[in-house]
């Protein structure tokens, strides 16, 4: 089969033939449909610094996937061929204290299916039957392909309760825009999402937000005046990991209010914490999706009328794979797509 490996510790990654994959016992096997591309992906591509200490060459990048399944293993009993299935792309342990209690997403061993075990960039991809989420509705292929990052956004957004509350965003990537489009889906009353690219605050505006600010442009005491709040925002979702968004996000909170982290920061930072003491503020630390409750939250969503295509912004054949990753490095756009059953999207 074709898969686009990453041969060596150096830059790039390499479209080249490797062998098939065969199932292990507890395992399915998936003719890949639609992968989505991640900023994870780009380090792996770039081989930065944290791709170089996480990532042992060679490697089938790719961690977000659908796929028909094909074969499963002799031990498989809830997958079965011909199943539409999207990839739960954290790999845990099954034996530490909190996958045993059920809180598998908690797992201090997790590993990552593209990072340190083989991933779903190819033709075909094998996969642990309890990573698979079988899709019991008709779903769109490209949706499908994104329910890990679109995981990440339920999670952090329905982390806290957003009906009737005023919502803050920091951050307008794929995952800020799907927890955007989330909490309006779930009743918040106003949703407001901060970011500096005018391209993905235009995205953000394709959603339904009420206010898409450009902090160059604004600033969050003019946009609670404009919406006419006086106590600032109820829920923070927190999504680009900059200390600049965090701090202003803290100083424009209500009291007692609740902000869920899911941003990596670079590096550490220091904070206003006397406002998170005086304000009782909440502060939650987001990764990953519960297994398996926030994608039954999702399938929800879907069948309810949850609209992502906005979000959703390139295509692209596997064969257009650098095209792709450049697309997604200059970061004018949402979720890209790479589609495995055409060599290009004019094909």
């Amino acid at each position: 089969m074709r898969a686009l490996v990453k041969p060596a510790a150096a830059p790039g990654l390499e479209l080249t033939e490797v062998a098939d994959p065969r199932p292990g016992p507890r395992d399915v096997v998936l003719r890949i449909l639609r992968t989505g591309i991640c900023g994870t992906d780009l380090h792996i591509d770039a081989w930065d610094e944290w791709a170089a200490a996480n990532i042992a060459p060679p490697l089938i990048a790719g961690h977000e996937f659908v796929g028909e399944v094909v074969e499963v293993g002799a031990g498989v009993r809830q997958v079965a061929v011909g199943d539409l299935v999207s990839g739960e792309g954290h790999l845990v342990c099954g034996r530490c204290r909190n996958c045993l209690a059920g809180r598998r997403h908690l797992c201090a061993d997790t590993k990552g299916l593209g990072v340190h075990h083989d991933g779903a960039f190819a033709e075909y991809a094998a996969v642990p039957e309890s990573n698979c989420w079988v899709h019991q509705q008709p779903v769109d292929p490209d949706v499908a392909a994104v329910f890990d990052p679109f995981g990440n956004a339920v999670h952090t957004a329905l982390t806290f309760p957003v009906v009737g509350e005023d919502v803050l965003i920091t951050g307008a990537g794929p995952i800020g825009l799907m927890a955007a489009s989330v909490a309006r889906h779930a009743g918040a009353r106003h949703v407001v999402i901060t970011d500096a690219s005018e391209y993905r605050l235009e995205l953000a505006r394709r959603v339904g937000v009420d206010f898409a600010m450009n902090i160059a442009e604004h600033d969050l005491d003019e946009v609670q005046e404009r919406l006419g709040m006086t106590e600032g925002f109820d829920v923070g979702m927190e999504m680009c990991g900059q200390a600049a968004a965090l701090r202003d996000m803290i100083a424009n909170m209500s009291h007692g209010g609740h902000i869920a982290l899911l941003g990596l920061p670079a590096e550490g930072f220091a904070i206003d914490w006397s406002s998170v003491v005086l304000k009782m503020l909440t502060l939650k630390g987001i990764y990953g999706r519960e297994m398996f409750e926030t994608w039954y939250s999702m399938s929800v969503l879907l069948e309810s009328g949850l609209d992502l295509s906005p979000v959703i912004t390139h295509r692209f054949g596997y064969t257009e794979h650098r095209e792709a990753f450049e697309t997604a490095r200059q970061g004018r756009c949402g979720k890209i797509i790479l589609d495995w059953t055409v060599e290009r999207t004019s094909a």
